[in-house]
């Protein structure tokens, strides 16, 4: 018989072969899939329990004996470890930072739901200490954390971070002890190394863009050493009496994700913002950032250590122009705005609006002052007229700010007389605002070497430069080209030609920070009870783009800054503040406008809404029925 090796043959065998790779791949395919399914089961183990080990970390930590936010220094169970402190010296321990009114505490609470505000301008970065305008910090607020804050109500510092702190009697260190249940939105802890890092190797880094706190704590802080895990030591260089603020308002950044970014990058970043609070952005991606113009998206973090909020989700979008905001607003697109003091007037005749929405009106820490910034130095190489102080007072007494409270913000407001709110320890009550005196300025002006020497109406000085000058402002809505108009229309009765430059804050930050202007318009608002001045005005905060943007330079305002710094006798140091205040006074850098009540509309199924002291507290809030109309 004939053994010969066919054509069926060799179509038989490559079947075989066929269906054996098939089989092969399907088993290689399916330990794939074990491995990958172990992988996902593997994480939501993990995720599991992490959960699980906050649930029964936050259970255990409230059932434990804890210290009111007023808590003494040596107030505490016995059974809390002090192996971390130093020896003879009393221990600050830290309740829980809770709701300062809670939410659940109110009938028709529930969770879920989103909450829109919407920003006067445009934010420009979201990227910590690189952003510097008042929007970011809105939004840090609630991404970020610092190892403790101002108490809503009793504007003391309480801390969040940190479950108890050591100050050293003279000033010279601060011991920092971390709660161990804090942890990062991705479930890592918060180290001693993280806060170490923040301060030596972000914040002090001279490649990064962080100017702005670097100029107010550089010259506070000596060093962060490590203790250990969760215990750091502040070391400072002078017992300054903000030392204790400068250290515990530090924003604690996630070393593992940030040290993973070059400097450049990170200068160059928008949406680089990761943190340890309540919320996080829905979209953290370093290839795929957010930018200016979009909407910032936050979630609830759901691996957050602390209280959790009601609210599934925060957003914030820029309206620039303010009535296009305020019609947003009516038609749903919103659940918070800032209205401009007309708009709030107007509808609070509006019985039927002011019945179904909140509409807040108080003065708090924040409220601070609008001003017209003068540049006192040079500008593109060549001093501005506002170098000469006589010419700086005598802008201000050409301002007639009475009548402009009445006209621009419908007489909501008063008239400001100095940096320091009224009320606050370094405002004296015996400095009154400077009288708007249109004689008295011309002569100062003449004084100063401005004349209108060829009566054509215009004032000249000897060389025949005309006083002509540029006043920048910010659009978005009429108060600010108001101001601008207002000012143009004021000095033209005085022989000064002013022209208005409007741009978006986007573009005029950049300005302001390069001092590219004549005169500027904005406004300041304080981030806690007692600020430091020398951020704003000491000489030394002109350099590297720092917030002395008007370039003021006073040998006896900077003694008075630097000798308030280390004073740590309250009385003392508010006696010093005060002479401040009058150097500042006579000075005129600034021109201060009015006292800025803070105006918000909020939509009344926006529930737990509470003028605080401090501001307001987004965190408390929930979507329910309707809320109590606030009184106005």
């Amino acid at each position: 018989m004939d053994s010969r090796f066919g054509i069926k043959d060799f179509v038989t065998l490559i079947l075989i072969l066929g269906v054996g790779v098939l089989v092969l791949l399907g088993m290689v395919q399916r330990d794939r899939d074990r491995v990958l399914n172990r992988d996902i089961l593997e994480k939501i183990a993990g995720v599991e329990q992490q959960i699980a080990q906050l649930r029964t970390d936050s259970d255990r930590f409230r059932g434990s004996t804890t210290d009111g936010p007023a808590a003494s220094p040596t107030a505490g169970p016995k059974s809390r470890d002090e192996s971390w402190a130093r020896p003879g010296v009393p221990i600050a321990w830290q309740a829980p930072w809770t709701f300062t009114t809670d939410p659940r505490s109110i009938k028709g609470y529930t969770t879920g739901k989103a909450f829109t505000e919407i920003f006067e301008a445009q934010l420009a970065k979201l990227t910590p200490y690189i952003q510097t305008d008042v929007y970011g910090r809105r939004i840090l607020d609630v991404v970020a954390e610092m190892l403790a804050s101002y108490d809503p109500k009793t504007l003391r510092l309480r801390g969040v971070l940190a479950e108890a702190w050591q100050a050293d009697p003279a000033g010279l260190w601060l011991r920092v002890k971390l709660n161990d249940r804090a942890r990062f939105s991705d479930g890592k802890p918060v180290t001693a190394e993280d806060v170490r890092w923040t301060f030596h190797d972000f914040v002090m880094n001279p490649q990064i863009e962080a100017q702005r706190t670097r100029s107010i704590i550089g010259d506070i802080i000596d060093k962060v050493v490590i203790v250990n895990d969760r215990t750091v030591d502040f070391l400072f260089k002078q017992a300054f009496f903000s030392n204790l603020d400068s250290a515990l308002t530090l924003y604690v950044l996630p070393k593992h994700f940030y040290e993973r970014i070059s400097p450049a990058k990170i200068n160059e970043g928008t949406g680089l913002l990761m943190g340890s609070g309540p919320y996080k952005l829905e979209r953290l991606s370093i290839e795929d950032q957010w930018t200016p113009g979009q909407t910032v998206e936050l979630v609830r973090n759901e691996l957050y250590w602390g209280e959790t909020p009601a609210l599934d989700r925060m957003r914030f979008q820029a309206i620039n122009d303010e009535l296009a905001r305020l019609t947003a607003y009516r038609n749903g697109e919103g659940d918070m705005i800032t209205p401009s003091a007309p708009q709030f007037a107007s509808l609070g005749n509006d019985t039927e609006f002011a019945a179904s929405n909140q509409m807040l009106n108080w003065t708090n820490m924040r409220s601070g002052n609008s001003f017209i910034a003068w540049n006192a130095g040079e500008r593109r190489g060549k001093k501005t007229p506002f170098h000469d102080p006589r010419v700086r007072r005598a802008m201000t007494m050409l301002i007639d700010r009475e009548k402009m409270i009445k006209d621009i913000w419908r007489g909501l407001g008063t008239v400001s007389k100095g940096s320091f709110l009224p009320g606050t320890p370094g405002s004296d009550p015996s400095l009154k605002p400077w009288p708007y005196d249109p004689p008295a300025a011309l002569a100062l002006l003449a004084d100063a070497g401005w004349k209108d020497r060829d009566g054509n109406g215009t004032l000249e000085e000897e060389s025949g430069r005309e006083f002509e000058f540029e006043f920048l402002f910010f659009t978005g809505g009429e108060i600010a080209q108001r101001i601008a108009l207002f000012v143009k229309d004021s000095l033209a009765k005085a022989g000064i030609k002013v022209i208005p430059n409007g741009v978006d804050w986007s573009v005029g930050d950049p300005i302001r920070k390069q001092r590219d202007f004549d005169a500027i318009t904005m406004g300041w608002g304080a981030n806690s009870p007692e600020s430091d001045p020398k951020q704003i005005y000491h000489s030394d905060s002109m350099k590297d783009q720092g917030d002395n943007f008007a370039q003021w330079s006073n040998p006896e305002a900077d003694r008075l800054i630097d000798l308030g710094r280390v004073t740590l006798n309250n009385e003392e140091r508010f006696a010093i503040w005060r002479q401040f205040e009058k150097v500042m006074h006579d000075d005129q850098p600034y021109t201060w406008i009015r006292v800025q009540p803070w105006l918000r509309l909020v939509k009344s199924d926006v529930r737990n809404v509470n003028p605080y002291p401090f501001g307001l507290t987004p965190g408390e809030f929930f979507r329910g029925g309707p809320a109590t109309p606030m009184p106005q």
